[in-house]
């Protein structure tokens, strides 16, 4: 079984208060990466940057000084193009207030993915929580391969998403660019 591991593809990250031309760009390739996930019966699971009001006043919040994807705002939900390609019933949805999903993390320690045989990560930001949910899926998934379609992804900047890139490739982390979707 494969899963597709779609992170944080949500308003406020492509066209929202932390949106970049760059995310803008990748919508159509993850959506249609997304389709061909479940046209091939593969697995799809979504994380969500989740915040409250109080934003401003957590950790993040004092080194990331922008409201963005608070609960049950527009700017929370996943994008239109990313939610008509999946079946979102058929997902599980991780709401996280972190960069990596503790959630997700502890469902492989549960052996809920233990029929997985391959994770591929797309999403936003590459250089914050595609990386952290990378590393999450190393850890507590060593022998299974993990790669990231560099070309579904987008960081903060363009220079901090070919970092992240590169770091990811040092952790054994294939990095495709499957360009080739229109």
């Amino acid at each position: 079984m494969k899963l597709l591991v779609v992170v944080d593809m949500q308003n406020d990250f492509i066209d929202g208060s932390l949106g970049t031309k760059e995310a803008q760009e990748i919508v159509k390739r993850a959506a249609q990466k997304i389709a061909q996930y479940r046209e091939s019966g593969g697995r799809i699971i979504f994380t969500m940057d989740t915040h409250k009001e109080d934003y401003l006043q957590t950790q993040e919040g004092k080194n990331l000084p922008v409201m963005h994807c608070i609960k049950g705002t527009p700017g929370w939900e996943l994008c239109p193009e990313v939610k008509e390609a999946a079946d979102i019933a058929a997902c599980r949805i991780y709401e996280k207030d972190a960069f990596g999903s503790r959630e997700y993390a502890a469902d492989w320690q549960k052996g809920f993915f233990a029929d997985v045989e391959e994770v591929e990560l797309i999403g936003l930001c590459t250089d914050i929580c595609v990386i952290s949910n990378a590393l999450l899926t190393k850890a507590f998934a060593p022998q299974v391969p993990v790669k990231v379609d560099a070309s579904c992804c987008a960081g903060v900047t363009p220079e901090s998403h070919k970092n992240a890139l590169e770091a990811m490739k040092m952790c054994q982390i294939q990095i495709c660019r499957e360009e080739t979707l229109q």
